[in-house]
């Protein structure tokens, strides 16, 4: 019996080489996703000493996802053309320096473009690890190992607001901001863990070093592997009649809950704070609670992944997540918000690990990380706007026009899944090109 090489990597026995890759991907996705937070823990403190309004504060918080629109259309895309590997520890270098380089702005101008160059590197990073383990991981098991990189995002969540829960009040939001080089701890494991994609090196014809992974992740049945010709694909593929529906549902599903999720928990801490009278580390506290409702949300949505399929997992949780914003914009007492920013955070964040795992599924090899960036690229577009209008919004109408806005979004997100999407659920991934 002759068996392909795609077809041995999703035969293989779970083992400690994929663990690793688990482990280490989780890292880097949660320690970015922190690095993205931090900015919600510590602007208000900035508006303060600045004098800086509500408005402004929105452009300050869109300026970075205009460097993670760029960031993610570039390094996507160069993570075809390299390899995934180097694109992922130049990426991680570049988020961290300017990350923590914000804490040194002198003025409104430098912060802002400190932001955007931060923005590039962790627009960059924060679709790498999905291509990795998808690539890697049996087709078994490819939804769960996805679903929980995905769960890293909300540890790092709580680090951006438990930090400055702990710093700010002594250090202030100048050092707070250096615990943005935490990620570069990542780096040792990546060199050690984390080699070339194997699909990757399949398509650029890399004999020997394909052979070389083959050992490490226990394949044998192979002696010698013969490649087949790689096909040819460009960036104009993601628009073909073939893949036009999927790029177009990425386009809705990064769109809408980027917009959503950013809008909502960049601003939570200002919301309670300016809302309710809160003190700025009082605010943080709330923010945190709500945030620790993402737990079960991501744990409850990865356990399902392979069991119900990535579209009944995102069409449940997009619209459960649409009717909570609906509840929230109709309730303006502290108890009432806290219920369903809650019910927000556990649905929106249970969606977010459907579309991480359904993301590098839909596009084949050769632009898998062309396909995954330009999917969070456009996203990214709307967390430029969304900083801004949830800002306008609230000074403009309370909690209402926001989350109505929030509600409409995330529904519609939800009927574009059932309408658009195809499962992938215990599929190869040649099998879906």
């Amino acid at each position: 019996m002759v068996m392909h090489l795609t077809e041995l990597l999703d035969r293989v026995e779970v083992g400690r080489f994929h663990y690793k890759i688990l482990l280490t991907s989780s890292l880097i996705y949660g320690l970015t996703g922190m690095n993205v937070m931090l900015i919600a823990s510590l602007v208000r403190p900035i508006a303060r000493e600045w004098g800086l309004d509500t408005i402004t504060v929105g452009y300050l918080l869109s300026v970075g996802y205009l460097g993670m629109f760029l960031g993610a259309l570039l390094f996507g895309r160069l993570a075809d053309v390299i390899g995934r590997r180097k694109v992922l520890i130049f990426v991680i270098i570049m988020e961290s320096i300017f990350t923590a380089a914000c804490g040194l702005a002198p003025d409104l101008s430098t912060l802002y473009t400190l932001r955007f160059l931060a923005g590039i590197g962790l627009g960059g990073a924060l679709p790498q690890p999905a291509v990795y383990v998808s690539e890697y991981i049996p087709k078994g098991r490819r939804g769960l190992f996805l679903g929980l990189v995905e769960t890293s995002w909300v540890y790092g969540a709580i680090l951006s607001l438990l930090i400055p829960y702990f710093l700010l009040p002594s250090l202030g939001w100048r050092l707070t901001f250096s615990v943005a080089l935490l990620p570069l701890i990542a780096l040792p494991l990546t060199l050690a863990y984390l080699p070339e994609s194997l699909r990757f090196l399949m398509a650029r014809g890399m004999v020997e070093d394909v052979n070389s992974l083959l050992r490490k992740i226990g394949i044998t049945e192979l002696k010698e592997v013969k490649l087949d010709s790689a096909k040819k694909y460009s960036l104009k593929d993601l628009f073909s009649q073939k893949y036009m529906k999927r790029t177009l549902l990425l386009f809705i599903l990064w769109g809408g809950l980027i917009y959503t999720y950013h809008g909502i928990f960049l601003w939570l801490p200002t919301i309670y704070a300016k809302q309710f009278g809160l003190e700025d580390v009082t605010s943080i506290g709330w923010s945190l609670l709500v945030t620790l409702f993402q737990i079960p949300g991501y744990y409850s949505a990865s356990f399902l992944l392979d069991r119900i399929g990535r579209r009944k997992v995102l069409a449940i949780y997009l619209t459960a997540a649409g009717l909570a914003s609906a509840l929230l914009s109709l309730r303006i007492d502290l108890s009432w918000v806290f219920i369903f920013s809650s019910m927000i955070s556990f649905f929106n964040l249970g969606a977010w690990a459907g579309l991480y795992a359904y993301t590098p599924e839909l596009y084949p090899t050769e632009i898998r990380g062309t396909g995954s960036g330009a999917a969070a690229s456009f996203g990214r577009l709307m967390g430029i706007l969304a900083p801004s209008i949830t800002g306008y919004l609230f000074a403009t109408t309370g909690l209402s026009g926001p989350f109505i806005v929030f509600s409409f979004v995330h529904i519609f997100a939800g009927l574009s899944v059932i309408l658009l999407g195809i499962e992938t659920m215990g599929k190869s991934l040649e099998e879906l090109i």
